[in-house]
């Protein structure tokens, strides 16, 4: 029942257009050689991939989910799934964006961005097999060893071995200080792995022949918190001298949760009793370099979003065409039929026009953070790359939970379209609601992202990344303030920018006198600097709809209608978002406990 069409003119807008993604990649010596005709085969074919591979396993997944057998402690995933992850790997697709003295493509971050979001939007449970192994690529291509690398990467790269990331135990969640996983050195450079994880997202299956699991753990003399994690790579098989499969490794899967959404992938329970790991990094450090595989999941828990905000408005707006009820308020529109389509009406239409300005300007978000990744890592010049690094440290919470609390949005008003027959299974609408909520839990609760945003990214160095991103905001709003027709954009983005750098210092010289403020205030924070991103991206792209708006592609009309729409209808929310953070922690903190 439902359709997906990859949205390869919108994509191939933000990255021709938009980010001028050829001369930028002719920048960076790593990627000189790439030019547009080889962008656009790739998302091509990855879009065809998408669309003809796993769409049609999506709803058959959710409906079958992940079968655990206790006697064997093995999962089957759904049927298809294997089959079409043997054809993701035959076709190259793990290796896109790795490098290549480990098999990889070498091609830009970019573009396994631009293949993700196809991917999602078509099967997300598929393809968070894939997202969690790309992440244990990312840790280990920076923080291994030589023969971690050499054994481990190009079968990462190859996507023959998958990945996970094991933080998570029963006791403690997001405070990963609390975790108890204990490891035991051995005469030989090994350690043993003792303890229990819970939620690992692709713990186990039966796609690959082999799961890498990156554990956090606690060597026997470490300090206690988050001083004293280590992270360690344990492979469910041991691999023998010659880099073949060996026995058995003693970690195994106890079982899998049966969870809200995203049935086709196994969130798997983790035991380890004696599982042999090795030592990733210096002891103690475990949470550096764990973090650059989060990060990575970040970036692509925020993308998952997109993927589904995408699906859902392209079979909503079908929907809406196609579904008769009731006339339109100003006169019949299809007075031939027994009534209108219900795309008349006002408040459907801002309902799909809601998913799709969120859903094109989180791709234009996403793929812009994935740009300044690479121009961060291959950029010539140290100045340059350390720009970008510092545009990636302050964007990428907001890319993780603007666009998964707009994917919640977008997917719910989605569903409200189809009215009852959204609320029922046949329809398949409903699974992308369901699947769109945990993209707010993990990686980082929302809260957990938005505390990093304002305590680490912004008051922790006076806002010096944020004042670097503003002047970006600044130099645009200088060009185009001279403009007559970017008016109605630059504009409300000079003033958002103006409230947003004077909110800031209120909650900082608030903070010096109760932290609190800080918590009280950084989920909305989050959500205001989200949209002054998305208004200044959103200018941006308005820029160029206008002028070629004249030319007769309705691409650029419908583009800037959405921009107009965004402006008029959504940013305005940030007024009620600052007044809500200038009522401070009192209203939070004055309630007892007792009364709860």
């Amino acid at each position: 029942m439902v359709h997906y069409t990859p949205p390869l003119r919108d994509i191939r807008f933000v990255l021709h257009e938009l980010l001028n993604i050829e001369d930028e990649c002719k920048a960076l010596p790593a990627h000189a050689e790439i030019d547009a005709q080889t962008i656009d085969a790739v998302i091509e074919e990855g879009g065809k991939f998408a669309a003809e591979v796993l769409l049609p396993l999506n709803q058959s997944g959710d409906e079958e989910g992940c079968c655990y057998d206790p006697a064997s402690h093995e999962v089957q995933t759904p049927r298809g799934f294997k089959t079409a992850y043997k054809q993701f790997v035959e076709g190259g697709w793990p290796a896109l964006s790795c490098d290549p003295e480990h098999g990889g493509q070498g091609l830009p971050t970019v573009l396994g961005v631009c293949l993700s979001e196809m991917l999602n939007s078509a099967n997300l449970s598929w393809t968070m097999y894939p997202l969690l192994t790309h992440g244990a690529y990312e840790a280990l291509h920076a923080y291994g060893s030589p023969d971690q690398k050499a054994v481990f990467l190009p079968k990462l790269v190859s996507g023959q071995w998958t990945g996970t990331m094991c933080l998570t135990e029963s006791h403690c969640g997001t405070d990963l200080g609390l975790l108890l996983t204990k490891a035991e050195p051995q005469a030989d450079g090994s350690y043993k792995i003792t303890g229990n994880k819970i939620f690992i997202s692709s713990g186990e299956h039966d796609m690959a022949d082999n799961v890498v699991h990156l554990v956090l753990a606690r060597l026997p003399d470490a300090p206690p918190g988050a001083k004293g994690i280590s992270l360690f790579v344990v492979p469910k098989y041991l691999v023998q001298p010659d880099g073949q499969l060996g026995e058995r490794n003693a970690i195994y899967c106890a079982g899998i949760e049966h969870k809200m959404g995203i049935h086709g992938n196994a969130t798997a329970q983790i035991v380890m009793d004696g599982a042999i790991g090795t030592l990733v990094g210096k002891p103690n450090n475990g949470l550096q370099a764990m973090f650059v595989m989060m990060n990575a999941a970040r970036l692509g828990v925020g993308v998952q979003s997109l993927g589904l905000t995408e699906v859902a408005y392209q079979n909503a707006a079908a929907y809406a065409k196609e579904r008769l009820q009731m006339r339109s308020l100003s006169g019949p529109k299809s007075p031939d039929k027994p009534a209108d389509p219900i795309i008349v009406h006002p408040d459907v239409r801002k309902m799909l026009l809601t998913a799709r300005a969120y859903a094109e300007a989180g791709r234009a978000l996403a793929y812009y953070v994935a740009l300044q990744t690479d121009k961060g890592r291959a950029a010539p010049d140290e100045a340059t790359r350390q720009d970008c690094a510092d545009q990636v440290a302050l964007l990428t919470p907001i890319a993780k939970a603007f666009l998964t609390d707009n994917g919640w949005i977008a997917t719910s008003h989605c569903l409200q379209v189809f009215g009852g027959h959204g609320y029922v299974k046949e329809w398949g609408i409903e699974q992308y609601v369901r699947d769109a909520r945990i993209s707010m839990i993990y990686e980082g609760t929302n809260t957990i992202q938005a505390l990093d945003l304002l305590g680490r990214k912004v008051l922790a160095d006076n806002g010096a990344k944020l004042k670097k991103f503003g002047r970006q905001l600044a130099d645009f709003i200088d060009e185009e303030g001279v403009n007559e027709a970017m008016q109605e954009f630059v504009n409300p983005l000079a003033d958002l920018v103006e409230k947003v750098t004077k909110l800031t210092t209120e909650i900082g010289m608030k903070a010096l006198g109760n932290a609190d403020e800080v918590g009280a205030a950084a989920v909305d924070y989050l959500r205001i600097c989200g949209h002054l991103v998305f208004a200044y991206l959103w200018a941006r792209m308005a820029k160029l709809a206008l002028e070629k708006v004249n030319g007769g592609d309705p691409f650029y009309k419908a583009k800037l209608a959405t921009a107009r729409f965004y402006y008029a209808k959504i940013l305005p929310e940030t007024a009620g978002l600052i007044r809500a953070v200038r009522s401070g922690a009192k209203p939070l903190m004055d309630m007892e406990e007792a009364l709860f």
